[in-house]
């Protein structure tokens, strides 16, 4: 079990994205219309939607359309709204003591990863880990904000945007976190997601989003897959996510754990995952630095680092359930 994960900068959308785009949309296309073809949103409505809540991304939007070919299910897909349901397991902490630093491990099935962290220059220089073509699972950008994204926990679905496109609009307009969380409290979103940012001045923040409910804000540094309380027991018990948020919140506390124990242990469990063929494995950890401004991608035997200044285009074929061995974080 591999993945593999492609280091590209592209500062505006190119033939590069279109190739991409051409290679990997009919694996999409199967999950857009999943339901059906008539399941989703127009494209009136979902331009619409756009314009609305994220006008600021139009311009992109309508490049990465133009690249797709113009078509109708092509530019429907493109706008995230109201996609079909989809879910992740993710443990996520905000580091503050000394370099402010967002890790994170995203656990999803390998089979359905983008497997791009692309450098991009739109609004803002954005170093981020793609999804759905555009959008983002987590990133940072050149002002020192990072972001990163996980389930909510709950089965209910609603009308909005896929989380993505969102983490996307956060890191293309906000540089802070009293920013971020002004911009994810009047996004609607289409399921129920728990998003935390961190700033280089050290704040952090988590949002809890729901389609059913307002967004609810709460000072914490860490957030795994489930809200105020467990509403969905089956999941909970499957994913861990109570243990997991414990086991981030004790090494939080703990003044003996410095930021490298930290990044080790999310090569651990009950944070590190391989249940793979069930889709819940840990398919990358990764470390947002927000003094140097770096993004390390790391696995329990291998690792990538990057920053504005030094973003070197590479391709890696990480091998997932390779016995782990030491990692020594630095």
């Amino acid at each position: 079990m591999y993945i593999h994960l492609k280091l590209i900068h592209e500062p505006q959308p190119s033939e590069r994205w279109q190739r991409f785009f051409h290679r990997v949309w009919p694996y999409y296309l199967d999950w857009f219309v999943s339901e059906g073809h008539g399941a989703r949103p127009g494209l009136p409505e979902c331009r619409k939607a756009l314009e609305l809540h994220m006008p600021e991304l139009l311009p992109t939007y309508d490049q990465l359309c133009q690249l797709a070919g113009s078509g109708d299910m092509e530019s429907r897909f493109l706008s995230m709204w109201c996609p079909p349901a989809y879910m992740a397991g993710c443990s996520q902490a905000a580091w503050v003591r000394g370099n402010p630093t967002l890790v994170r491990n995203y656990d999803y099935d390998p089979r359905l990863f983008d497997g791009r962290l692309r450098f991009t220059e739109g609004l803002k220089p954005v170093i981020s880990m793609q999804d759905s073509a555009w959008g983002a699972l987590d990133g940072m950008n050149a002002d020192g904000l990072a972001v990163a994204l996980a389930f909510g926990g709950r089965k209910v679905s609603g009308v909005g945007f896929g989380i993505p496109l969102v983490v996307r609009y956060v890191l293309e307009t906000c540089s802070t976190t009293a920013e971020a969380m002004t911009a994810l409290r009047r996004i609607p979103v289409h399921m129920s997601y728990n998003v935390i940012t961190l700033d280089k001045a050290g704040h952090y923040a988590v949002a809890y989003l729901n389609p059913d409910r307002p967004a609810h804000v709460v000072h914490q540094p860490v957030c795994t897959n489930h809200q105020e309380q467990v509403e969905w027991d089956e999941y909970a018990a499957f994913t861990q996510t109570l243990q997991r948020n414990d086991h981030l919140m004790e090494l939080l506390r703990d003044e003996n754990v410095d930021r490298a124990q930290l990044l080790e242990r999310f090569l651990k469990p009950p944070l590190y995952h391989q249940q793979y063929l069930r889709g819940f494995g840990t398919l990358y950890s990764v470390a947002y630095d927000l003094k140097q401004k770096s993004v390390r991608v790391f696995w329990p035997d291998n690792e990538v680092k990057v920053t504005f200044k030094k973003f070197k285009e590479q391709d890696l074929k990480v091998v997932l359930l390779r016995p782990a061995g030491r990692y020594m974080a630095k």
